[in-house]
Formats: C-alpha cells, structure tokens, sequence
C-alpha cells in the first residue's frame, strides 16, 4: 500500500506477478463444511420472505455438496433470536477445494455502523473511532470489510456530515441510515442523500440487479473490478448484497472471479449487490462468540482468511463495518 502511494505501483505490479500461484484445480477443502457458528440450524424451512425464518440450504455451485455445504449455522443472536445466519459453499467444479463464506443478517435485529480508516478515508471529522475499542463492544455481533480505497472506488466516502472523493451518481453504494438499516443500490437511481442517511460507502457498478446478473461482470475484469494479484481473475473477492425481504447477503473467499462471486449472492437470495474489497489481505468477515457481554470473542468465518479475527479490536487503516444488536 505505501509503495503504490508513493509512485512504486509497477513494481509492486511486477512483485507481485512473481509471486502470483494460480488457485489449484480439482481437490477438496482443507477444513471441514459443517462447523461454523454456535449453533445448528435444525429445521430449515422453505423459502419465505419472513426475514426471521431460518434460511432453506443453499445448492452447491461445485455440483454435489460436501458434508455440511451450503446448510446455515447460527452465527449470532439478538433478542433471544437467531440475527446471523452462514454457511459455506463452493463457487466452482473446476477449483473445487476453495470454499466461500456466505453469511445472513437479519436487519430487524441488527444495526450496522460504517467506521472509517486511518489511511483510507484517513483523518477528518468522521466522529467515530476507526476501531472497537474496550467499552464499545457491547452487542457487537459481527464485522466486515468494505470496498476499494477510496481513490480507485469511483465514487466517495461520507460520514457524519464530512465527505472524502465525491459521491458519485451511477455508483453502487452501500448506505447507512440513522435507524441502524442499510441498502445497497445506485446513487442518485434507487439511493439518495435524505436527512436520515449517515454514512455512504461508493465502491464499482452492481453486479446483482433487479435479480439478474449483468453482462458486465465479465468484462475488463482487472481494468473494472480492480487490479488483482499477479493479474488473475481468480482471487480473493467480497460483496454484500439486500434480499427482496431485506436480509443483507455477505459473501467472501479465495480463488473467485467476478460472476461466481455475483453468483454465491444471487444464491443467496440478494437481488442487488456490489462487489467490495478484493485480494487476501482486505477481505474478512469476523463474528462475534459472547464469551463476556462486554468484551466478545471474535472468530474468522473462513479459517484460511489472512486477516486476524481480531482485526477491528485495534485501529484500522482501512474502513469497515461493525453490526451489533438493536
């Protein structure tokens, strides 16, 4: 990050095309499908939009599931009721031992927060902590990163009443309302600024919209969804997405490219969706165990995820977002 802001970007560029392994073909994951959460989900129901039904397992996109694959567990809880649901799933039959995280969040019991970074958007006057520290920890119930740097999002950062870059119309944005609600859209299409909107965060286009996937994910992928390592399609990707119901999709993992990781969303159930940060050191979704109600254990959903679990319990560079219960 310090060399491509200092003019070195080519040869961090060259560095890391050296370095670059393509994702493996064929095999199986390294860990086990059928342990994430603190609980099971034991009667999935069918497909409904109450947004605090249990969710119906999800279909592999590798072809016959594994153990446990696609089939949710209780990641966190809120007014004695299931708030977060996961699972994981596979996104491809051809790079079959990679495993993405897909997470549900039940937005009546649930607020999210946008928080800002250090460097990215760096010093203002955003009024909150670029952390999560000791006496804020309460009811936290999850974490997860948000978008490109601010530079290369194509659009701006606001909270709070202060703005870093500029809110661009025909942007997807992820926004947060001062009920503790967010929606993922378009700016000033589906999304626009209104007395109650307290954080903005612009990162590309869509890639779910109006429940279909368009052609464009497919299209320039390193010049329109961001440079990767070693210039491969396939890397570490993460998105979030609503449901028709109002549910927010997560979705994160290794060795994705663009349309799978639109389509572990869409599987989900979200019909519209953005991409959000990419490469192995940005991406992570953490949730929290209540081991003590003030001062929660984290815990990463993907165990192979680089960043700690603990990532957002010391300050961070990067902007993210903080869910607790309402």
């Amino acid at each position: 990050e310090w060399a491509r802001d200092h003019y070195l970007g080519p040869v961090v560029t060259f560095g890391e095309w050296l370095t670059y392994q393509s994702p493996k073909v064929g095999g199986k994951p390294s860990f086990s499908l059928d342990k994430p959460g603190i609980g099971k989900v034991t009667a999935p129901a069918r497909r409904t939009a109450d947004p605090s039904a249990p969710p119906a397992p999800l279909r592999s996109l590798a072809g016959r599931p594994l153990p446990g694959e696609g089939r949710w567990r209780v990641l966190g809880t809120a007014e004695g009721q299931p708030a977060i649901y996961g699972t994981y799933l596979r996104a491809s039959s051809v790079y079959s031992s990679y495993v993405a995280g897909v997470v549900l969040l039940n937005q009546n019991l649930l607020r999210f927060e946008l928080r800002p970074g250090t460097e990215d958007p760096g010093p203002g006057d955003w009024r909150v902590a670029p952390d999560i520290p000791a006496g804020t920890r309460e009811g936290l119930l999850a974490t997860f990163n948000n978008g490109f740097k601010i530079a290369q999002s194509d659009g701006g950062f606001y909270l709070n009443g202060a703005t870093t870059g500029r809110l661009t119309n025909g942007t997807a944005s992820a926004v947060y309302y001062r009920d503790g609600h967010i929606a993922i859209g378009v700016w000033d299409e589906t999304l626009r600024m209104t007395p109650d909107v307290v954080g903005v965060r612009q990162n590309l286009h869509l890639i779910v919209s109006g429940g279909h996937i368009p052609g464009s994910v497919d299209s320039n992928v390193e010049t329109s969804w961001g440079a990767t390592l070693g210039g491969s399609y396939y890397v570490w990707r993460s998105g979030i997405g609503v449901t028709a119901s109002g549910r927010v999709v997560f979705a994160y993992g290794p060795a994705l490219n663009v349309r799978e990781l639109a389509e572990l969303l869409q599987r989900a159930g979200a019909v519209t969706a953005m991409q959000l940060d990419i490469n192995p050191d940005w991406t992570s979704f953490m949730y929290y165990v209540p081991s003590h109600p003030a001062d929660p254990t984290p815990v990463a959903l993907l165990p192979d995820q680089v960043q700690p679990a603990d990532r957002y319990y010391s300050v961070s560079g990067r902007d993210f977002t903080a869910v607790y219960s309402r």
